[in-house]
């Protein structure tokens, strides 16, 4: 008896629910309704944490079959494994803390990147941030498995999609490593669905033949980056109107513990400087944009913020170099403490005010041109920035 079948997720009526959401996730047309259609997506997310007011509930799909048709074939994404702790591993009851490390990130998204990324019948692509395997099985689908190889940096998550991706009929070469450092891999396509940055990694643009192109979001903003590779070394592209966001790329099992000292200091201390607030309290994080452009004005930013019964909202920034800022709003009044070296809510109220000024923010639309080093130079109209050293 196969594994799939000990484990019960086979034989099962999914061809109807994978044609259901293929017409979800994609337009009329696209080369990737078929592909969407033909991945079995329940036998990648046997287990999966589903997020609930107590923490993370553990959902086995063997369990209820109704219910794991239901979850598999949505257009939503189903988080596999909170810090180092995988729904494959998982004893009834648990719960886990941290943050989300890896995902089956919503197929609607999974095309959007591939779309971006222009992969042709013929391309041979880079799947980076390997996951659950459901992405690369979808590449398979469309290009032969010959043509696929994924790379991440979990040797759990590339065994388990190695063995997931045998049960859909596909073999793709799979890479353990670090997929921002150097790569064993030649080709024309690379597509991400993790962010790098603040720079590309060099590796991707060295891997890339001349002509080829790359598509990845930017950690810390929602910007989708397309470039392609030029005889120089470097790449030229854009960045897209759409929005993405996706985990960041990671070097070990989970990411680095968060200091929570700086939030601690912002909450409590008086200010160097006390002002009262030009704009409400705003939820930085719900507000793609702004947040975007945050981080290009100050890349580490940490933003927090809470509602209180009585209707008193609370912001605070904080960054590595020991800035704070905390700003409270109570009864329509606003008063921003700020301390160290930089104003971090000033920066915000130059966004706003460049954003109330122009309508928008400069950066969907703007020209990329990308060093061999991968440092990303940014323009539109008179606005530039640089992302990345340099």
């Amino acid at each position: 008896m196969s594994r799939a079948a000990e484990e019960g997720y086979v034989p099962m009526d999914w061809k109807g629910h994978a044609a259901a959401l293929a017409a979800a996730a994609t337009p009329p047309g696209s080369r990737w309704r078929e592909p969407i259609a033909a991945t079995p997506r329940h036998i990648f997310v046997p287990r999966w944490w589903a997020k609930t007011r107590d923490g993370w509930d553990l959902r086995v799909g063997e369990s209820d079959h109704d219910r794991w048709l239901a979850a598999a074939y949505r257009d939503w994404t189903l988080v596999t494994r909170i810090g180092g702790l995988h729904a494959d591993h998982a004893e009834p009851g648990a719960r886990p803390s941290g943050h989300p490390t890896s995902s089956s990130t919503l197929p609607g998204l999974i095309t959007k990147m591939f779309r971006h990324t222009s992969i042709g019948d013929h391309s041979t692509v880079l799947d980076v941030g390997t996951g659950s395997g459901y992405g690369t099985a979808v590449l398979c689908a469309r290009l032969g498995a010959e043509r696929v190889t994924a790379i991440d940096v979990d040797p759990y998550l590339n065994k388990a999609a190695a063995e997931r991706l045998e049960e859909s009929g596909y073999r793709p070469r799979i890479i353990t490593g670090d997929a921002t450092g150097p790569l064993d891999w030649e080709g024309d396509r690379i597509v991400a669905t993790v962010a790098v940055g603040p720079a590309i990694p060099a590796s991707w643009l060295a891997a890339l033949r001349v002509g080829g192109r790359l598509a990845t979001t930017i950690t810390g903003t929602s910007l989708i980056l397309t470039a392609d590779k030029q005889a120089d070394g470097g790449a030229i592209g854009m960045i897209q109107f759409d929005r993405a966001g996706f985990m960041r790329a990671r070097a070990g099992s989970d990411y680095p513990p968060r200091d929570r000292q700086p939030l601690s200091r912002a909450l409590d201390e008086e200010g160097e400087s006390v002002a009262p607030g030009r704009y409400p309290v705003l939820d930085v994080v719900s507000t793609w944009d702004v947040r975007t452009m945050l981080e290009l004005l100050a890349p580490g930013i940490e933003h927090y913020y809470d509602e209180h019964k009585d209707g008193t909202r609370i912001g605070v920034m904080t960054h590595p170099d020991g800035s704070w800022a905390r700003a409270e709003e109570r009864e329509g009044a606003v008063t921003v403490h700020q301390g160290g070296p930089r104003r971090l809510w000033d920066y915000l109220d130059d966004v706003r005010d460049y954003w109330v000024r122009h309508g928008e923010l400069p950066f969907r639309g703007a020209e990329a041109t990308i060093s061999p080093e991968g440092v990303i130079k940014l323009r539109r109209g008179s606005w530039t920035t640089t992302i990345g050293p340099g």
